[in-house]
């Protein structure tokens, strides 16, 4: 590939992540059309606001945005899903008619799908096996790319060339994207970031202490190796920006939906109707690969029975505290 023109990139998805994505990707100086379900959410685009999700945020004019799916992909040099893990499947079935052959499809959701276990790089390549799979992933909020504020993020694919052109074609003023060969690694911290978010935040607002709060980060960190080493992951992958970054990141603000819904279950608030946190179904599809595994991995299981109500905040920290002894470095 060669960098000499501007591309057409497609956005499917525009909540928080998608429009900041497409306002990144202008930015970029690539010509952007972002694809959102609900005509209301385009005509607000098309003013130039995101008032459901990025309220506040005047968007820079120059993002097309449009209900039709084949009208945001016809032509495009790249498209970017930037829809929840749990609805890509059907999100890409629709596109695979209207999909130009070829073209790199990078995924910017982060999450497992709950019913197959699937990595989200599987659902594409099953989905659209004409078109190379990326992924984009690292420590960023919405607000702070669509802001313009400094960042830096992955991109992975398993060609190595492929990852450097997007990484080169992404970046730009206070966007560095860093590139990556480790797909499967670059994913799985993502993924399971969010589940740690939780079990971070729940702790914190059940007003266990913060350093209750660092001993779940740390202890959560373990668990993601655990599980990276397993499915094939790159140590120094989960040691960088798509692994201990993010999940630094996600687990010490409550701008991070997971790191919200942690915390408003620790308090025993209400929480139906809130922001979509992909932690919630990540949890127990996660639980479910580390037993199939003979992985030791307690705070994620103790995160997946929380959520069904099997058991409670303080009882978890209790079991959590009463296992047997051993060395810290035991992973």
């Amino acid at each position: 590939m060669t960098q000499d023109r501007q591309w057409q990139v497609a956005v499917l998805g525009a909540g928080a992540w998608g429009t900041a994505l497409a306002l990144a990707m202008l930015r970029a100086g690539h010509a952007v059309r972002l694809w959102a379900r609900e005509e209301k959410s385009v005509a607000a685009l098309n003013r130039g606001e995101n008032p459901a999700y990025l309220p506040g945020i005047a968007l820079a004019p120059g993002i097309a945005a449009t209900t039709d799916m084949a009208a945001a992909l016809a032509g495009a040099d790249c498209v970017l899903a930037v829809t929840p893990a749990q609805s890509l499947r059907s999100v890409l079935a629709s596109a695979r008619p209207l999909m130009p052959k070829g073209v790199p499809l990078v995924l910017c959701a982060k999450g497992i799908e709950r019913d197959t276990g699937a990595l989200l790089s599987t659902i594409a390549a099953e989905a659209l096996p004409e078109n190379p799979i990326a992924t984009l992933s690292g420590p960023s909020f919405a607000t702070d790319v669509a802001k313009g504020l400094p960042t830096a993020v992955v991109v992975a694919a398993r060609s190595e060339e492929l990852a450097a052109d997007l990484a080169a074609r992404f970046s730009a003023e206070n966007l560095r994207c860093y590139s990556s060969d480790d797909l499967v690694g670059v994913e799985i911290g993502g993924a399971l970031k969010n589940v740690f978010a939780i079990a971070a935040g729940a702790v914190t607002g059940a007003g266990l202490g913060a350093s209750a709060q660092a001993a779940m980060v740390t202890r959560g960190f373990v668990e993601l190796r655990r599980i990276g080493a397993a499915l094939g992951a790159k140590p120094e992958t989960l040691m960088g920006l798509s692994g201990l970054g993010d999940l630094l990141l996600t687990c010490s603000s409550a701008q991070s939906r997971n790191f919200a819904y942690g915390l408003a279950l620790g308090r025993h608030e209400e929480l139906a109707g809130r922001p979509l946190a992909e932690g919630v179904p990540t949890a127990a599809i996660a639980a479910r690969i580390a037993a199939d595994h003979a992985i030791d991995a307690p705070i994620i299981a103790a995160v997946a029975a929380i959520l069904d109500g099997t058991l409670t905040i303080r009882e978890a920290v209790a079991a959590l505290m009463t296992r047997p002894l051993k060395t810290e470095n035991e992973i």
